[in-house]
């Protein structure tokens, strides 16, 4: 492919077409000035680094050391290295070249505004939290500089664009604006204003040695994990926005690149090995942070995104829309506490082993899942939602008054159920802590390592039955019942194992909830509320995740429940930015972060190549303009 920043643009000059493509820089600068301008902001970004940004040490992170990053300055050094790497990439430096293998400078002005973005963020917070800018010492506004300064180069570099459209064509979109002139102009310019880099063609990292395509698979799990400790272990709501900024600006410059598509390339052919790998960085975890309260974290997102698995098999594969499905992670958890040896159980002298307690939990939610999907799953649409909104409503009021005064004694009413034994498994004691060489789990890691098993498990459920007969039928189900039934496909029944089987999953997920909390109590088990687990949540996961995909509901819980946990000031509005949220993510990215092959296409039909099929588990994005 022709390296684009040699292209014959001319000086300053505006468009060249690359394969097809439009490649045009934002802003108008000769290609060598373009060029320099870059390299001169990011080398200033990153001497700005070792300098005071501040003189007091108010502010989270201590910015008035010189010589020495500390908080957000580490950000900014971390964006100003990648965009000098990444640019020299780009510029065809041969070394360097693997990096971009695009040979896009997308991916540079990605990275620029990430380094931008998370910068000028702290310069604005420090101004704001210390009473002005005054507060700031030089080395912040040459920080403020010299990302302005890269950021201005990368746009004035060719860039790859969306190609120009037909300025009669008609937007069916803007509704009854579509015959204004000037917005039909504003709309037309503002959709050829985006970056397009989906479908440039990269190597294919299939031709390197295995051992070294394994190496890049160990590699990327030991960033990725060390990337998620260090933003847990910040507990400064100011440096984990700028984390956000400049992690979501990296992921998306490294798809720019090509990268992503590599290694998506590179873990399709070794599945299992990058499965595997993905598993022991996930064990890594609470030896790598050795925090408590972080452990605790991230048994819970396990625990919710397991339940958001299972919602996916109603919603996601099926395509029925459940409103009270949390109810279902209730049944388990009050099936297990009741039978876990709890002194506030009407069964107090019954304790099951862990193993039987689960499957207990598992049966109950699935009975309930059978008894009310019976009468109900005949209706469609907004029928069986409110169906579902009203069975989750009348679990939490009915376990709410079963306390022995409003009504028979089984669940404790609104006390719930407390003091719930710990687990015990083999002599292994969950509750207590163990020290494994010079590391110590504690309680809460020891919960985190036992849901992630139960993880495993149900991710392995969950992809045998999208791969199986019933999951090619769930699907059929979900497309169009109509035609499904007339092709011989008995609706009725499997949208009946949908789910059970949804409900059974929620029910394990609850069993280990139950020992997690010590108790089990109504209130959580509602439709909203602002904090989980309640069926907004869950359904939010499961649709900003990626409907139909096995990490897809993970990332979305892990997402929901670890932002607001972050961002404090978001306490008071948490349920206003859950809607904010979904409304973007509805209008710019549909399908989920993380998209199922199938429903991309059906969001992005018109600019689609349609990909060779794969099996309906498989989460990989296609090499596609999908999703662009």
């Amino acid at each position: 492919m022709t390296d684009i920043t040699t292209a014959a643009l001319g000086p300053g000059l505006g468009t060249a077409n690359d394969g097809g493509r439009r490649v045009e820089p934002y802003l108008r600068l000769p290609a060598n000035v373009a060029r320099a301008t870059t390299l001169v902001g990011a080398v200033a970004t990153i001497a700005a680094t070792f300098m005071s940004w501040t003189y007091t040490t108010e502010f989270p992170g201590d910015l008035t050391v010189s010589g020495y990053p500390g908080g957000l300055q580490v950000l900014t050094l971390i964006g100003g290295i990648l965009a000098v790497l990444f640019a020299l990439a780009a510029f065809g430096v041969p070394l360097l070249r693997v990096l971009v293998p695009s040979r896009s400078n997308n991916a540079v002005l990605l990275i620029a505004a990430g380094t931008f973005g998370t910068t000028w963020y702290t310069v604005i917070a420090i101004a704001q939290k210390l009473g002005g800018l005054a507060n700031l010492d030089p080395g912040g506004f040459v920080a403020a500089a010299g990302t302005a300064i890269l950021l201005i180069g990368t746009l004035s570099l060719p860039l790859h664009r969306q190609p120009a459209e037909d300025p009669e064509a008609g937007y069916y979109e803007l509704g009854r604006f579509a015959d204004n002139t000037a917005v039909r102009g504003g709309y037309r310019r503002m959709r050829e204003a985006r970056l397009d880099h989906t479908d440039l063609p990269v190597s294919d990292p299939a031709k390197l040695n295995v051992w070294l395509q394994w190496l890049i698979i160990v590699i990327v799990a030991a960033i990725g994990l060390k990337v998620l400790t260090y933003g847990l272990a910040t507990g400064y709501t100011e440096i984990f926005v700028g984390y956000l900024i400049l992690v979501a600006f990296t992921l998306w410059a490294l798809s720019a690149a090509g990268l992503t598509r590599q290694f998506s390339r590179i873990t399709a052919e070794h599945r299992r090995f990058a499965s595997t790998m993905g598993f022991l960085a996930a064990v890594a975890y609470p030896f790598a942070q050795n925090n408590e309260h972080w452990a605790n974290l991230g048994v819970n997102i396990l625990i919710f995104g397991t339940v958001a698995l299972g919602l996916n098999i109603v919603v996601g594969l099926t395509g029925l829309l459940d409103l009270g499905y949390v109810a279902f992670l209730g049944v388990g958890a009050y099936a297990a506490a009741l039978v876990s040896g709890s002194q506030f159980s009407v069964w107090s002298g019954v304790q099951f082993p862990f193993w039987a307690a689960a499957l207990t939990g598992m049966a109950a939610a699935l009975v309930f899942g059978v008894l009310i999907g019976a009468p109900t799953l005949r209706l469609r649409g907004d029928y069986l939602a409110i169906v579902t909104l009203g069975f989750g409503e009348i679990f939490r009021i009915a376990v709410n008054n079963l306390d022995g005064v409003s009504g028979p004694k089984l669940t404790g009413g609104p006390n719930g159920i407390s003091q719930i034994p710990e687990l015990s498994i083999f002599g292994y004691n969950f509750g207590g802590t163990h020290d494994i060489g010079s590391f110590t789990l504690g309680r809460f890691a020891n919960y985190y390592l036992l849901m992630l098993v139960i993880t495993v498990i149900v991710v392995m459920i969950f992809t045998r039955a999208a791969d199986s007969r019933i999951g090619r039928s769930w699907i059929a189900i979900r497309e169009d019942e109509t035609a499904a039934t007339a092709m011989g496909v008995n609706g009725f029944r499997v949208k009946l194992i949908a789910f059970a089987l949804g409900a059974s999953l929620a029910g394990l997920a609850g069993t280990v909830s139950a020992h997690v909390t010590y108790n089990v109590v109504p209130n959580p088990y509602q439709f909203s509320g602002a904090a989980p687990p309640n069926s907004a949540f869950l359904l939010a996961a499961v649709v900003l995740g990626g409907m139909g995909t096995v990490s897809g509901p993970i990332l979305g819980a892990a997402l929901l429940y670890l932002i607001p946990e972050k961002l404090g000031f978001l306490a008071r509005y948490e349920l206003f930015a859950f809607g904010i949220v979904l409304i973007l993510i509805m209008r710019f990215r549909p399908e989920g972060i993380i998209p199922n092959r199938r429903r991309q296409l059906e969001f992005h039909e018109e600019d689609a190549l349609i990909p060779a099929q794969r099996p309906l588990g498989d989460d990989t994005v296609p090499v596609g303009k999908a999703g662009a």
